[in-house]
C-alpha cells in the first residue's frame, strides 16, 4: 500500500512536524515559534521535507510528518498539505503523510481531507489546543466521518503544549481542549475510527490510560517528552495491558529520534514489547499492512 519496506526498517516514528515549506513559510506564527524555543531551551532549525527524508533515510527510519492547519484560531496560513503529499511521493520509503484540516472549514474540509486521502494522505492531525475546539463538541466530527470511511486514524495531540507558553494568557492557548479524556466521546462516536494520542498526557496520564485501556481503537504515542521522564504508570501500562496500543514517536525536530532511542534504551521495558513500540504497533495502527484494494 505504500513505498515502504517494512521489513528493513528498524523503527517508525509517527510524530514528526513539517516546520516550514519549500519558501520559507513557518508553520505557526513567529510569536509562537519564540516561545516554544524559549519554553524547551531549544534553538533547532527547521528541516525541510527533503531534510527530514534523508534524516531518517540515514537511520533507516519512516516517519509520520504532518503539520497543523490552525488559520482560522491564529490568522496564520497553514502550511500546505499539497506540498507535503507531493514530498511523500518522492520520498515513499521514508515518508508517511498525514493531512491537517482546520475543523472550521466544516463539510467543505471534509470534501478537501477526502481528495488528501486519494493523493497518499495516510491519516489526519489535530492540535484542538492551538485550532481551539474541542474534540467532542463535533466540529471536527466531518473530518473524523471521513476518516473512518476511509479507514485511515486520527492523530490528536493531547496535554499540555509549549505553544504560546509564557506569552500573556498563553498566548490564547486554553489547555483543557487537549484533554484526553474528551477523546472517549470521540471513540464512542467513532467505534471503527483509529484514534492516537499523542504524547505523555501531563497532567492527565491517568486519563489517556483508562481510555486506551477501555476503547480498543486507541492508541498512544510517546512523543514529546525523552522517555526518561515518562511517568512511572506509563511505563507500567506499556510494559503490560497497552504493550500493543503504544507507539514511538519522537517530535522531530524539537526532540530527535536519536535522543528519544538513547533514552528508551535504558529504559525498564520487557525486550519482547521493544520491538512493538518501535515498529510493530505502528504497522497496525496506521494499516500498513493491508494490501492495495485491486
Amino acid at each position: 500500500m505504500t513505498g515502504l519496506d517494512l521489513d528493513a526498517l528498524t523503527a517508525i516514528d509517527v510524530h514528526a512536524h513539517v516546520e516550514v515549506d519549500g519558501h520559507g513559510h513557518l508553520s505557526l506564527p513567529d510569536t509562537f515559534v519564540e516561545a516554544s524555543a524559549a519554553y524547551f531551551a531549544a534553538d533547532h532549525r527547521a528541516p525541510t521535507l527533503g531534510e527530514t527524508a534523508a534524516y531518517y533515510r540515514e537511520r533507516r527510519m519512516a516517519a509520520v510528518v504532518f503539520t497543523v492547519d490552525a488559520e482560522s484560531a491564529t490568522g496564520h496560513r497553514a502550511i500546505s498539505n499539497d506540498e507535503i503529499a507531493d514530498a511523500a511521493a518522492e520520498h515513499p520509503d521514508v515518508l508517511i503523510p498525514f493531512a491537517s484540516v482546520d475543523p472550521a472549514k466544516g463539510r467543505t474540509g471534509a470534501r478537501i481531507f477526502r481528495s488528501l486521502v486519494d493523493r497518499g494522505m495516510r491519516g489526519i492531525k489535530f492540535h484542538p489546543s492551538v485550532q481551539g475546539f474541542a474534540p467532542n463538541d463535533r466540529s471536527a466530527y466531518p473530518l473524523l466521518e471521513v476518516a473512518e470511511e476511509l479507514g485511515v486514524p486520527a492523530l490528536f495531540h493531547t496535554g499540555q503544549t509549549g505553544i504560546g507558553a509564557g506569552l500573556p494568557g498563553g498566548g490564547g492557548i486554553r489547555l483543557g481542549l487537549s484533554n484526553p479524556m474528551l477523546l472517549d466521546d470521540v471513540a464512542v462516536d467513532f467505534p471503527d475510527l483509529t484514534i492516537i494520542m499523542a504524547h505523555p498526557s501531563f497532567p492527565w496520564q491517568d486519563e489517556a490510560l483508562a481510555v486506551a485501556t477501555h476503547k480498543p481503537k486507541v492508541y498512544i504515542d510517546l512523543s514529546g517528552w525523552s522517555p526518561k521522564y515518562f511517568p512511572p504508570q506509563l511505563v507500567r501500562y506499556a510494559n503490560s495491558l497497552l504493550q500493543d496500543k503504544v507507539l514511538f514517536g519522537s517530535d522531530y525536530p524539537l526532540i530527535t529520534p536519536d535522543r528519544w532511542l538513547a533514552d528508551f534504551a535504558r529504559l525498564e521495558i520487557k525486550d519482547h514489547v521493544r520491538p512493538k513500540v518501535l515498529k510493530g504497533n505502528a504497522v497496525r495502527a496506521l494499516g500498513l499492512d493491508r494490501k492495495e484494494k485491486p
